[in-house]
C-alpha cells in the first residue's frame, strides 16, 4: 500500500493535523497495521518537500506546534494517477509453501505432514477472519473476503500438491 497516496487521498476532503491523518488512516485502512506517527510526520515532510502537500497553518498548543496539511494541485494530479493505474497481480511463482516441499523431499522429511500442518494454519486464520468478518463492518467485510478468497486458493494449491507429492518427490528426487 502507498502511505504517500493514501495520505495524500484523505487530504482531498479538506486539511488536516498529521494526528488527524494518522487516526483517520488507522480506522479506514490500520485495523492490522496502523500507522506509527514518525511514519505519518516523514510522510508529510517528504510531500511537502516534492510539492504534493502545503502547510494551511500552523496552531500553538501545549506542545510542539501544528502543522495543517493541505493537498495541492500536483498531490490530487498525483493520488488520480494513483487511483487509475491498476495494481500488479501477485502471482506467488517464488512461493514459500512450494520452496519448502521441495525441501522438505530432498531432505528426508515428510512433505504430506508439513503441507497438513500448513492447511491447518490456513483453516485456523479463515476461521478467525470469519468471526472479524460477521462482527465486521463492511469494509472489515471486504478486506476480510480479500483474504479469505487467497487463503482459499492456498488451500486448493495445498490439496492439489498433496495429491501429486510422490509425483514431484520422483522429479525433485531425479
Amino acid at each position: 500500500m502507498s502511505i504517500s497516496n493514501t495520505l495524500l487521498g484523505l487530504l482531498e476532503s479538506g486539511p488536516r493535523h498529521g494526528y488527524d491523518l494518522k487516526r483517520t488512516f488507522d480506522e479506514r485502512f490500520g485495523h492490522d497495521r496502523p500507522l506509527h506517527y514518525g511514519q505519518v510526520y516523514s510522510t508529510m515532510s517528504r510531500l511537502l518537500k516534492n510539492g504534493l502537500v502545503e502547510v494551511d497553518g500552523v496552531e500553538a498548543g501545549g506542545g510542539p506546534e501544528r502543522k495543517r496539511y493541505a493537498i495541492t494541485d500536483a498531490g490530487i494530479t498525483d493520488v488520480g494517477r494513483w487511483l487509475a493505474t491498476p495494481e500488479k497481480p501477485e502471482p506467488y511463482l517464488q512461493s514459500t509453501l512450494y520452496t519448502k516441499v521441495v525441501l522438505a523431499l530432498l531432505t528426508g522429511r515428510d512433505a504430506a505432514d508439513l503441507l497438513d500442518a500448513q492447511r491447518a494454519e490456513h483453516l485456523r486464520l479463515m476461521r478467525e477472519l470469519t468471526r472479524r468478518k460477521t462482527n465486521g463492518d463492511l469494509g472489515d467485510q471486504l478486506i476480510c473476503d480479500h483474504a479469505l478468497f487467497h487463503l482459499e486458493a492456498d488451500l486448493r494449491w495445498l490439496e492439489l500438491t498433496a495429491d501429486r507429492l510422490d509425483r514431484l518427490a520422483g522429479e525433485v528426487g531425479k
